[in-house]
């Protein structure tokens, strides 16, 4: 339409209130919520062509109006927008203008809202909320920090003296704050790579950068470190809970059948399949969410024990300290690996993304500064408090360095014990869901494949608990495969696939070259240290 017929039109419905009032689509008496939504049917008109509808200024602030025209060049424009998120300098754009108003400039790309966690989508028929914008639970920056933070400090904090006592004092120091900035880094790519890729999830991610080697490689990253979760959950039940059971009933050792409960490989089979082993069989997982509260008292406790109780600890259960290991150690990679394995929350952090009301890639890069940023302080105080402590004697698991008697200390033993028991089914969902994913994709489900897999998961991660003792070596393994695939390999990776040459890219490469060598060198000691038993003895 011309110009001219615009004007013409408009001087006509200007002229015409009533055929006005009949082009809107839906019209209502009042705004009080006991009338009826009144939809108008306009009559038809003597005029000779047909009047395309033009939305009218409602007389009321309460009339509903739909925009069915879109403009012109609508469709076009949207089409560079979506091109120009391949510059990586609109990444650097600040999202937040948005709060000022939409009259600015500036291309920006489509948020990811609406995301569910890769582990817990289920394809469900219609449902009607899914046509409400908001009908999911949307978080603030606060909560938001929380979720991240306390998807970061977990067992692994536990590990974070031994990894000082691996690498020397002053380079677990620098290690932890430099990891910690790269670990803030790659967590900030998965969502970058994300808009970049047009994907939803981290699995999606690299599937669409790398193909089926990309999926197969994401799997077996995520399954890995998962199922190594679960054995590291075992042995410190194995660790806490018998100490607490006999500091609390001496003579319990000597009464049969009970007694037990105070040997670490039958307290080990009796909660892992007593608790833990119920509550994996459940198939939704936000039936478990109160253990996160849990998880976040029990570090605190774990903390505030090892700070105030290193001074009462006597003479004899303290260690030495040579020039290694107050400067630089020789085992750099072991440390990296467990500093990583404490430091890796990146299957959840797309998830965190979404859950924000506002989702913008700043408000995340806030929210992941902050968490990355208290979890590093908590870990540093966790590290220096036990290393200072035991010295050359500090175990992998810091608590086993305290004396059983100690109050204090058996009840962080029991917060963290208990801790374990119920976040252990929370990584036989993952293991679970990821075999479900590749070996049965689109498959509807079945129970006896879930009590298969549900039950061969916990009973085999048990028996392997049962066989070692040694934590350390556990967060080792862990640290320097899955961990470092998640954190320093597959991210940057993505990004060099996706982005457009840049300083950015030449960074992403080196940290991908990165955790490659320390994946490989990291692993190759860990194994020459069990073969050898060069580790020291460790005692169960």
């Amino acid at each position: 339409m011309t110009s001219n017929d615009r004007s013409d039109t408009a001087g006509l419905l200007r002229s015409s209130p009533e055929h006005a009032e009949t082009n809107s689509l839906l019209s209502t008496r009042s705004s009080s919520s006991s009338d009826d939504l009144v939809v108008t049917i306009p009559p038809p008109q003597p005029t000779p062509s047909p009047i395309p509808p033009i939305a009218p200024v409602p007389r009321t602030p309460n009339r509903v109006r739909f925009a069915l025209d879109e403009a012109p060049g609508d469709e076009e424009e949207q089409r560079v927008d979506d091109r120009s998120w391949t510059n990586q300098e609109d990444f650097l754009h600040s999202d937040d203008e948005e709060d000022e108003g939409e009259g600015r400039g500036g291309t920006r790309a489509p948020l990811l809202t609406g995301i569910e966690a890769p582990s817990v989508t289920v394809a469900n028929d219609f449902e009607f909320e899914d046509l409400l914008e908001n009908a999911r639970p949307k978080s603030g920056m606060r909560m938001a920090f929380m979720n991240m933070a306390n998807s970061i400090i977990g067992a692994g904090i536990i590990g974070q003296p031994y990894a000082f006592r691996q690498a020397g004092l002053g380079m677990g120091i620098f290690l932890l704050i430099s990891l910690t900035i790269t670990v803030d880094w790659t967590i900030n790519l998965i969502v970058i790579n994300s808009k970049l890729s047009g994907a939803n999830s981290f699995q999606a991610t690299v599937s669409a950068c790398f193909g089926r080697p990309g999926l197969i490689a994401i799997s077996v990253a995520q399954w890995a470190f998962a199922f190594g979760g679960m054995i590291a959950f075992c042995i410190i039940v194995g660790d806490t809970i018998p100490h607490v059971i006999s500091a609390l009933f001496p003579s319990l050792e000597d009464v049969p059948v009970l007694g037990l409960l105070t040997d670490r490989r039958a307290c080990i089979i009796i909660f892992i399949l007593g608790i833990s082993y119920p509550l994996s069989l459940y198939r939704d997982i936000a039936k478990l969410a109160k253990a996160s509260a849990l998880a976040l008292i029990s570090m605190l406790v774990i903390i505030l024990t090892v700070i105030t109780q290193g001074f009462r600890v006597p003479a004899e259960n303290k260690g030495g300290f040579s020039k290694s290991l107050l400067t630089i150690n020789d085992g750099i990679f072991q440390a990296i690996g467990v500093i990583s394995f404490a430091f890796v929350c990146h299957h959840n952090s797309l998830l965190i993304y979404g859950s924000l009301k506002k989702p913008t890639l700043d408000r995340f890069a806030r929210v992941t500064h902050y968490s990355t940023g208290i979890s590093m302080v908590a870990c540093l105080l966790m590290a220096v408090a036990g290393f200072l402590t035991f010295g050359d004697k500090t175990a992998g698991n810091v608590l086993n360095n305290f004396p059983t008697d100690n109050i204090m200390v058996n009840i962080a033993r029991f917060c963290f014990g208990l801790n374990m028991l119920t976040t252990l089914p929370l990584e036989a969902f993952v293991c679970r869901e990821v075999m479900e994913t590749y070996y049965f994709p689109g498959e509807p489900f079945n129970m006896s494949r879930h009590l298969i897999f549900s039950s061969a998961l916990v009973v085999s991660a048990m028996a392997l608990s049962l066989m070692t003792c040694d934590l350390g070596v556990v967060f080792e393994l862990i640290g320097a495969t899955s961990a470092c695939a998640l954190a320093y390999i597959l991210p940057p990776l993505c990004y060099m696939k996706l982005a457009s040459r840049s300083w950015r890219t030449y960074a992403a490469g080196a940290t991908a070259a990165f955790g490659v060598a320390v994946m490989t060198i990291s692993l190759f000691q860990s194994v020459y240290k069990i073969i050898s038993g060069s580790g020291g003895p460790t005692t169960c």
